[in-house]
């Protein structure tokens, strides 16, 4: 079956799921293939406003999860990682045996839905970011037991239009989501410290802000051109003896590149937390 002819069913339109949807709709999707579910009514209005699709909320449905499951080729799990086995194990008859399950979840595994869901139900993990929203997003999809190579081809056929998508096993889940599925944050969080860096020598809030913000978005862009190499443009940008090179050497000598190493290592380890607690192994 042809991805765009699939009808899709977003279940919680949190972040994550929200800028996977997003992304469809602006490469194209139409609408009327889409359904949603949220719990409040006024969310579910402001979806519908913002992207012309039928949204069921909870609070005015009860059984809005499985009615929208079952109208469903590919069912999008997005609620909170606590959230996803009680709502797997709520749609699950409400699912027909080829209906795939795609969970944007983190620390919940593919083996603890399918040990909730019917057997055989195929299963796919996908770890997406918010600049899917954009299609300027990191996908990864990892299959499940049940998941065969037709059923991978449908979920990086579909999520090609949020963005990049990347195959990794499993185990690897974690690890990217510390680097892509986190780096958003991180990105922003080094456009705050540049406006905050840019006050601090004199510039009004509003200017440094902007320039900060610029600065890193269009950086960004330079980094998604084909065969970019992050190391190769800092070193266009670095002249020798020159103001750049010593901001770069400064943050070698303060242990920048250690400090963001240890961040993304204590992001998988929050990870595997979250599973623990949430009984898988």
């Amino acid at each position: 079956m042809s991805e765009t002819s699939l009808h899709l069913s977003f279940l919680g339109t949190g972040s994550m799921n929200e800028a996977i949807l997003g992304g469809l709709l602006s490469a194209g999707r139409d609408p009327s293939s889409v359904t949603a579910t949220v719990r409040r009514p006024d969310r579910a209005q402001e979806l519908r406003d913002r992207y012309g699709i039928e949204v069921l909320a909870a609070e005015d449905n009860p059984e809005a999860n499985q009615e929208a499951s079952a109208a469903a080729d590919v069912v999008v799990v997005g609620v909170k990682p606590a959230g996803v086995l009680p709502l797997a194990r709520e749609i699950g008859p409400s699912l027909r045996p080829d209906t795939l399950v795609l969970s944007v979840a983190a620390a919940v595994t593919t083996a603890m839905i399918e040990s909730v869901l019917p057997a055989g139900q195929p299963v796919i993990r996908t770890m997406p970011n918010t600049p899917s929203r954009l299609g300027r997003g990191v996908l990864s999809i990892s299959a499940g037991a049940s998941a065969g190579p037709e059923y991978l081809r449908t979920a990086r056929d579909l999520l090609s239009a949020a963005g990049t998508v990347v195959e990794i096993p499993e185990e690897q889940v974690d690890a990217l989501s510390a680097v892509s599925g986190s780096g958003p944050a991180y990105a922003f969080y080094l456009a705050e410290a540049m406006a905050a860096a840019g006050e601090r020598l004199g510039l009004e809030p509003d200017l440094a802000r902007l320039i900060a913000n610029q600065t890193v978005a269009g950086a960004g862009f330079m980094l998604a051109e084909d065969g970019a190499d992050a190391a190769a443009l800092r070193r266009a940008v670095t002249s020798p003896n020159g103001t750049t090179q010593s901001a770069v050497e400064t943050f070698d000598r303060e242990g920048l590149a250690e400090i963001v190493a240890r961040g993304a290592r204590a992001a998988t380890e929050r990870a595997a937390e979250i599973t623990r607690e949430l009984g898988g192994s």
